[in-house]
């Protein structure tokens, strides 16, 4: 009987990575499709999300039964319930770049970006899908070092979001309203993107060691007193 379960378990982590790599695919076509103006790429992006949701609703069931079949053992509910936390976070992510692939199409073909802001948001796409690709490492090979090392990477992410709200801001805006509106929205989506690998990371930080990212950092660092608030949440 354990051998089936730990072999369900296993398939439960399969489908995470398959989702991890349907969530990227989805942003980086999303990005392509916004930053080039390319409609086949914003096209090929919303294609890809539509697995999404079969993928979420498995992975629910499969948690649903791993709970249900047995009493876990307490590695095993630790793994089942640090999942089903990830599950959300990578459906959420898939929201979001479905939301500036359906951006960019909805300006096509003018183009969604400002010259202004458009280095900025080609600097965010590419930092957001280098974490998007350690997150899947970790899936793949769970590493409490790498993992907390993201909450650094996201905090270029936040710098490039300021700036394109500045931007967005300043008076007089030589654009017309809409550009600043999706400035605003765009430097969201992508700043959202980057915390919810954040909270995955964290996941698998709990996952590996059994304790939160504040709590490991402050032992690893011989530190009694560990900062709170560093990781964001991921709602």
């Amino acid at each position: 009987m354990r051998v089936i379960y730990r072999e369900e378990l296993d398939a439960f982590s399969r489908d995470l990575v398959i989702m991890c790599d349907t969530v990227r695919t989805v942003m980086a076509q999303a990005s392509v499709g916004l930053i080039e103006g390319s409609l086949t790429a914003t096209e090929e992006a919303l294609s890809a999300a539509a697995g999404l949701d079969e993928l979420k609703a498995r992975c629910e069931q499969r948690a649903i039964d791993l709970l249900a079949r047995q009493t876990p053992l307490a590695s095993d509910l630790r793994q089942v319930v640090t999942s089903i936390y990830i599950v959300t976070n990578f459906d959420r992510m898939g929201a979001l770049a479905m939301s500036i692939a359906e951006l960019a199409r909805g300006r096509h073909p003018e183009p969604a970006l400002t010259e202004e802001v458009a280095p900025l948001v080609v600097k965010a796409s590419e930092l957001v899908q280098s974490m998007a690709a350690k997150v899947q490492g970790l899936l793949e090979d769970p590493d409490a070092d790498v993992a907390v090392a993201l909450a650094g990477e996201d905090d270029a992410v936040d710098k490039i979001r300021d700036e394109m709200v500045a931007m967005a801001t300043l008076r007089p805006w030589p654009h017309e309203a809409r550009h600043a509106a999706d400035t605003v929205l765009l430097a969201r989506f992508y700043e959202r993107y980057g915390d919810h690998c954040v909270s995955v990371a964290s996941r698998i930080v709990y996952l590996t060691t059994g304790m939160d990212p504040e709590t490991y950092l402050a032992q690893r660092e011989g530190d009694d007193a560990p900062e709170k608030g560093y990781w964001p949440e991921g709602s």
